[in-house]
């Protein structure tokens, strides 16, 4: 598992390292970070919030479907409450048409779109 170095954990490096006059070695044991990573942030001059990459979003098995329970949510919203498709015929609507996904995902779908 990636650990998140934080400014916060990096003013602790350099602190423990500066005034408490702790060796590399001796703040890596106690961080739990690498003897690399602790020295990285020794070495930098101007410590900078450090970037960390995100992942693009994969497409779910939900995704070609999401174009058809949009219009569906959009349908919905223009009739009254008690007219209105539950999410379990709405599943059951995508399924008839080939998704493979679970319930969950669909309502998980449903509950942001309505927010």
């Amino acid at each position: 598992m990636k650990r998140v170095i934080t400014m916060d954990m990096i003013g602790k490096i350099r602190r423990m390292h500066r005034r408490d006059k702790k060796t590399k070695r001796e703040i890596s044991r106690a961080t739990g970070l690498s003897r690399n990573t602790v020295a990285k942030w020794l070495d930098e001059a101007q410590p900078v919030e450090p970037k960390y990459r995100r992942e693009a979003a994969k497409a779910t098995k939900l995704s070609a479907h999401e174009a058809e329970l949009k219009q569906a949510l959009k349908a919905d919203a223009k009739r009254p409450k008690k007219e209105r498709r539950t999410a379990k015929a709405l599943f059951t609507q995508i399924k008839a048409a080939g998704y493979e996904g679970g319930y969950t995902r669909v309502t998980d779908f449903i509950r942001k779109w309505r927010q």
